[in-house]
């Protein structure tokens, strides 16, 4: 009787895990940046630009995304001044995010000083040596946060278009 109750605990536990898995999965990269809580600043950020209904769309998109902690190296002065220019912070914003779904064994594939299109309409210079990954002046700090619309790669500086 206790050998049947264990499987069944067992058993709630693995289809409880499964499901967490997939409502997961079922976020898109906004979603996803939230539920993961080091992107509060991110989200304000995308939110006070207008950008949050177009990365909740279809996409797929890969974001480098900074943390709440890349944001807080920017001066305070100069990250309200941003927050308060719709234009400006849109084109900072949408510099971070590259079209399609690209995987971080993708951006292994690249050689050292790739260059990769932004939506903004610029490039990333995407560094790959010894097996650190950078993009532009940013360390990549962990990857693959896949969403229903992409995929996130957490970097520790917020990039700026040049």
């Amino acid at each position: 009787m206790n050998k049947l109750l264990l499987v069944v605990c067992s058993l709630v536990a693995l289809l409880a895990f499964a499901q967490d898995m997939k409502d997961l999965k079922a976020k898109d990269v906004v979603d996803t940046a939230v539920a993961a809580g080091d992107f509060k600043t991110l989200a304000s950020a995308l939110k006070e630009a207008g950008l949050i209904d177009t990365l909740k769309g279809k996409g797929p998109f890969t974001v480098f995304a900074p943390t709440d902690e890349a944001f807080a190296k920017l001066a305070p002065k100069d990250l309200d001044a941003l927050l308060k220019n719709q234009k400006k912070l849109k084109a900072v914003l949408t510099y971070h995010v590259v079209p399609g779904k690209v995987m971080a064994a993708d951006v292994l594939k690249l050689k050292n000083g790739a260059k990769v299109k932004t939506v903004e309409g610029r490039e990333l210079t995407i560094g790959n040596k010894d097996g650190k990954v950078t993009v532009d002046s940013a360390n990549v700090t962990r990857t693959d946060l896949e969403a229903s619309n992409g995929v996130i790669h957490v970097i520790d500086t917020g990039l700026m278009p040049k």
